[in-house]
């Protein structure tokens, strides 16, 4: 099977439906996130469309570059990556966020096993990220609309490229959908 790319021609259909899928769900929550933004949504709202759309991402991301090193999976994401014009300059390619977000339970245990005092925010909140930059502030959740960043237990990623791709991704699937269901580069 990694003969064919980890793909064989009959089933690319189906892998260029799974992007779409993802894709669209991320540009759909990213459209309420604005939404949600634009009419001053309270902060558990927009921050929650923003990490709905960032898991979507990550799901995206996962196609391209998967989790697991074994061979049929590796061939899948390069011949998707190939198909899709993506390289590991990508704003997909970076697992930092995908990472936080899948496991944040983790990640909260270790944020919180540091030796830590001053200011604990745990609710989700929407300012500036350079609230993130106080020494004595500890931040779980922050999206910041005007520079798309998001940060989760202190660290800052910033999900305006990502957004690009979403959509870069999502129209060339659709176009290759609509000429016979077919990978081309």
């Amino acid at each position: 099977m990694t003969k064919l790319g980890g793909i064989q021609p009959m089933y690319e259909v189906f892998y260029l439906e799974a992007l779409t899928y993802s894709a669209g769900r991320a540009k759909d929550a990213f459209e309420r996130f604005d939404q949600a933004v634009e009419e001053e949504k309270d902060a558990a709202t927009i921050v929650a469309t923003a990490h709905e759309a960032l898991t979507h991402v990550a799901a995206l991301s996962r196609f391209f570059w998967p989790g697991r090193d074994k061979p049929l999976h590796k061939a899948r994401a390069e011949t998707l990556r190939k198909a899709f014009g993506l390289d590991d300059a990508s704003p997909l390619a970076d697992r930092s966020l995908r990472n936080v977000l899948e496991h944040f339970d983790e990640r909260l245990d270790e944020f919180l096993l540091q030796d830590m005092a001053g200011f604990f925010f745990p609710s989700p909140m929407v300012d500036d990220a350079s609230l993130n930059d106080d020494a004595l502030g500890f931040i779980f959740r922050l999206v910041d609309p005007r520079d798309e960043i998001f940060v989760l237990l202190g660290e800052r990623h910033a999900f305006g490229p990502l957004r690009t791709v979403v959509d870069e991704v999502l129209e060339k699937a659709h176009r290759m959908d609509g000429q016979g269901g077919r990978l081309f580069g």
